[in-house]
């Protein structure tokens, strides 16, 4: 079953998730549900809030290998940088080059309820940072300048527009 991603400015994609307390079978059918969702919107990630649900759960797929991570949180971030292109299933059509650490480290539950420790690099680094930002209320425009946040906007603005335009022809 796929889940209806929430758009920008909906308000839950500026809430701090809250923490998973228990991993049970309702958990398990929204892992699954976002990971059919991230594969028909041709995604890399997807972040419960992104969805409307409010918990600390993210779906990666670089690779065509999928991570689901419950609670997750980076550990480390390397001093060294890399910029890189990055858009985002709830401001669909733009993209902006985001400054993102090249290693991290994370730490999360996998579903069985036992902690993973993940050394990432390049791709799979960036979308765990940018998925890990979704469940703390950040968005990736938010990395970037006042004057290209609102070109990046503009533009997502016309895409929804147009989009809205095909629909109805």
């Amino acid at each position: 079953m796929s889940l209806e991603v929430r758009l920008y400015p909906d308000p839950v994609l500026r809430e701090r998730a809250k923490p998973i307390e228990k991993i049970n079978d309702e958990i398990r059918m929204l892992a699954d549900a976002m990971i059919v969702t991230l594969v028909h919107a041709i995604g890399y990630g997807l972040a419960a809030p992104q969805v409307g649900v409010s918990k600390r759960l993210i779906v990666v797929d670089v690779n065509n290998k999928f991570y689901v991570l419950v609670n997750p949180e980076i550990l480390t971030f390397s001093e060294e940088k890399q910029m890189g292109p990055e858009g985002c299933l709830s401001i669909p059509g733009p993209e902006a080059d985001v400054e993102r650490s090249q290693k991290i480290a994370v730490r999360a539950l996998n579903l069985d309820g036992e902690e993973v420790y993940i050394e990432a690099e390049g791709m799979l680094a960036r979308a765990f940072q940018h998925e890990v930002d979704h469940l703390n209320g950040i968005l990736f425009i938010d990395h970037l300048g006042r004057a290209k946040r609102q070109l990046v906007l503009r533009e997502f603005e016309k895409h929804l527009k147009e989009e809205s335009e095909e629909a109805v022809s």
